[in-house]
């Protein structure tokens, strides 16, 4: 499950804006939220999720990587609950999810370049591998 626009979804501190200012002919900007691109994004987006989803972390049955959530059960049954149980969590804090970056029910899945299922864990397709095979450009065009 992926967070929707995940970094913009974190508020930032009344106190921290003016760090956050844009100046352009326009006027002057200031972020409420945390824009891409700042050094802290990642590690502040990683910190609020797993305080978020600590107890799910903690049980067993979720992995949290920035804005990127996996879930896993061993029964149907269970893989529901957990589902309802982190959608539950994720409402009144109005926490929302990308149903483009969501992959529900899956027995496999690729996670942070790792072929993933439950029984086994594998590197994932080889990209730089695949375009090294492709020809060399002899023009601009190609």
């Amino acid at each position: 499950m992926g967070c929707m626009k995940g970094f913009h979804q974190n508020v930032v501190k009344p106190n921290s804006m003016k760090l956050l200012r844009i100046i352009c002919n326009m006027g002057i900007y200031e972020y409420t939220r945390i824009p891409f691109g700042i050094k802290i994004a990642p590690g502040h987006l990683q910190r609020m999720m797993d305080t978020i989803f600590q107890e799910e972390v903690l049980e067993g049955w979720m992995v949290v990587y920035i804005d990127d959530n996996i879930l896993y059960s061993e029964t149907w049954e269970d893989y529901l609950q957990y589902i309802h149980r982190v959608l539950s969590k994720c409402t009144p804090i109005n926490l929302k999810f990308s149903l483009n970056k969501c992959n529900f029910a899956q027995q496999e899945l690729l996670a942070l370049a790792h072929q993933v299922s439950g029984l086994s864990l594998a590197k994932g397709h080889n990209k730089v591998a695949e375009v090294m095979q492709k020809p060399v450009p002899r023009n601009i065009k190609k």
